[in-house]
C-alpha cells in the first residue's frame, strides 16, 4: 500500500483533524530536527543521525514552527484544523504512527502529549518589527505577550 492511499485510509477513519493538521506536523518535525534537536547536538557535541524527537520536543518545534508561519494567527490556524491542545497533536501522531507513516519507540506514549502547555498562552503572541538597513528590509519576530509585561 502506497503512503498515498495508507493516508487516504487515515482521513477515512479518523475525520476528527483537517488534512492540512498531519501535513503541518510533517513540517514542524522537520523544522524540530533542523532547529532543536540540531543545536541541542551542537552543544553537545554529538554527531547522532536520525535522532529520535520525543513528544515535548516535537511540541516545542510545533509552537515555534507555528509561530513562525503563522504568527498572531498560530492558534487561529491550528483551531481551523480542530487541533486546540497538545493532546490533539498526540492523537494526530498516534494516528500516523497507526497507519505507518511514522515511527516510534517503545518508550513513547500519547502521554507525552497531555496537556504540555496552553494554547491561549503559548500562543498569544506579539509581533516586534526589526529593520535590516544591509537586507533593505523590516521583519517580523514575535515575543509572548506574556513577558511585555514583565
Amino acid at each position: 500500500m502506497t503512503a498515498a492511499e495508507k493516508f487516504r485510509n487515515l482521513l477515512a477513519a479518523d475525520q476528527r483533524y483537517d488534512a492540512e493538521a498531519y501535513n503541518f506536523i510533517y513540517e514542524a518535525l522537520d523544522w524540530t530536527l533542523k532547529n532543536i534537536v540540531k543545536d541541542d547536538e551542537a552543544r553537545t557535541k554529538g554527531k547522532r543521525m536520525g535522532r529520535h524527537v520525543t513528544g515535548p520536543e516535537l511540541l516545542d518545534g510545533v509552537r515555534r514552527y507555528a509561530i513562525e508561519q503563522f504568527g498572531c494567527l498560530s492558534r487561529t490556524v491550528l483551531e481551523s484544523w480542530s487541533v486546540f491542545s497538545t493532546d490533539d497533536f498526540g492523537e494526530i501522531v498516534f494516528n500516523l504512527i497507526e497507519h505507518d507513516l511514522m515511527g516510534k519507540q517503545d518508550s513513547d506514549s500519547k502521554a507525552d502529549f497531555h496537556r504540555v502547555y496552553d494554547f491561549a498562552e503559548a500562543f498569544d503572541v506579539a509581533p516586534v518589527f526589526c529593520y535590516a538597513p544591509e537586507r533593505d528590509e523590516w521583519r517580523a519576530a514575535y515575543v509572548s505577550r506574556a513577558s511585555i509585561g514583565q
